[in-house]
């Protein structure tokens, strides 16, 4: 590596974080995740503007690997924080409604996402059909469990009912989308040597019945946390890397053994330690993910969209969008839950954000994709996290509306039987919350 490259090296870094930082904070202050200005910024960065010169230009191809490795690392810890997030007893959440609304979410999108792939197909050719069809069902019935998360308590709905419904039902999403996306990977990932992807049966069990053990032993010695000092948290990452190394080796994507080496990190007496590992590990990736973007939209080219391109553009909104809220809140709703806690379920479940791009970039790298379908997708990814907010925003604006005519009725009836009117309006069904409305109060 000659100095010149790595003054363009350091100079690219410097760009990429304060273009993303900078569009993160706009995002922040138009009430949108951070994310979205991030994701913004890698696609300018990319051949949208300028036929691609300014791209060329910034980030010339002998810096690109490097670029590339960088951001193979961020999403590596990406997906080691997702695993580590997740817990055995948020994938319970709330029973049956859980269950359902986690159903909802995942098959409607997935069938409707089916149906998408075949209209697709005649513009996209593949030399993989079947995984291709699988893969745009999954694509379009993710959703992002960390931005979920950022915006549940940004809105202040991370201690209420419908919180935790919301994050166990797309942890419950997520595990099997990334269950489904390892299988497609599997199926047409390996090249020529398909039998290493039988490694991962006796991988998995190694890391449950062996490295799991050690782990508890090393993490959590005579039942109590060890101190989270840097030995501990270079021990973990190396963990991490050395098991997404791994499943790279056996023609997986690395991001399933970061995300498998979190999950099988101790949960038990561990919690203060597990959330002191997450926060260190967010601030790695807060510095390398925004490369990741950067990475992901050197892919991204609107530039020669077209007429037809837009029609496949509005076909795939309608198709994540309507599957997405459609199926959860049907989903939520079959089992009692009140209209504004099903309407704010679905919402939340359609924000997809990193975790699609993520899916897409593997989607890329095993062929599924063309360059011109990634950007309409990586569009749909940007398009449907930024609808969350005002979604929100028009539901709980619509309830508050709702209530307070109810209010004003039932003044007006009191009103009137006081007056000895005698006059008694009919019941409205609407108009007195049931017991399952009550308790959705505190949305």
């Amino acid at each position: 590596m000659t100095s010149h490259q790595l003054q363009i090296l350091f100079f690219d870094i410097a760009l990429i974080l304060i273009m993303a930082r900078g569009l993160g904070h706009l995002a922040t202050r138009i009430q949108q995740p951070p994310v979205v200005g991030e994701i913004l910024a890698g696609v300018l960065l990319g051949p949208t503007l300028l036929s691609g010169a300014m791209s060329e230009t910034l980030f010339p191809d002998e810096v690109r690997p490097m670029l590339i490795g960088i951001a193979n690392l961020g999403v590596a810890l990406f997906m080691f924080a997702i695993g580590l997030e997740i817990e055995g007893k948020t994938l319970k959440g709330n029973g049956r409604v859980t269950a359902a609304a986690a159903i909802g979410s995942t098959v409607v999108p997935f069938v409707l996402g089916i149906g998408l792939a075949f209209v697709l197909l005649a513009r996209h050719h593949t030399p993989d059909t079947g995984a291709f069809v699988v893969f745009i069902g999954l694509a379009v019935s993710v959703t992002a469990f960390p931005v979920l998360a950022r915006i549940l308590t940004d809105r202040g709905l991370s201690r209420t009912a419908i919180g935790g419904i919301a994050l166990a039902t797309a942890a419950f999403v997520d595990v099997v989308a990334w269950a489904a996306l390892a299988a497609v990977n599997a199926s047409v990932g390996a090249g020529g040597s398909h039998w290493l992807v039988a490694l991962i049966l006796p991988y998995l069990a190694v890391m449950l019945f062996v490295v799991r053990p050690l782990l508890s032993r090393y993490l959590t010695p005579a039942g109590k946390p060890a101190p989270a000092t840097p030995l501990v948290f270079a021990v973990v990452v190396i963990g991490a890397l050395l098991s997404a190394a791994a499943t790279e080796a056996m023609g997986m994507h690395h991001i399933f053994g970061a995300f498998l080496f979190g999950l099988v990190v101790p949960r038990k007496g561990a919690a203060a330690l597990r959330a002191d590992i997450h926060d260190r590990t967010g601030h790695l990736t807060s510095l390398l993910l925004p490369v990741y973007f950067v990475v992901a939209g050197f892919q991204v080219d609107l530039s020669g969209i077209g007429t037809s391109g837009l029609l496949e553009l509005a076909l795939i909104l309608v198709v994540a969008v309507l599957g997405k809220f459609g199926g959860t809140y049907f989903g939520a709703r079959s089992q009692r839950l009140p209209r504004q806690s099903a309407a704010t379920l679905a919402a939340l479940m359609n924000t997809r954000g990193l975790t699609e791009l993520v899916i897409l970039g593997v989607g890329l790298k095993l062929g599924l994709l063309d360059g011109s379908l990634y950007s309409l997708m990586v569009v749909m990814a940007v398009v449907t996290t930024v609808m969350t907010g005002p979604l929100l925003s028009r539901i709980r604006a619509g309830t508050a509306a709702e209530k307070a005519e109810s209010v004003e009725a039932g003044a007006e009836k009191d009103g009137a039987e006081k007056a000895g009117t005698g006059a008694r309006p009919d019941a409205d069904p609407e108009a007195a919350p049931a017991a399952g409305d009550r308790a959705g109060a505190p949305l």
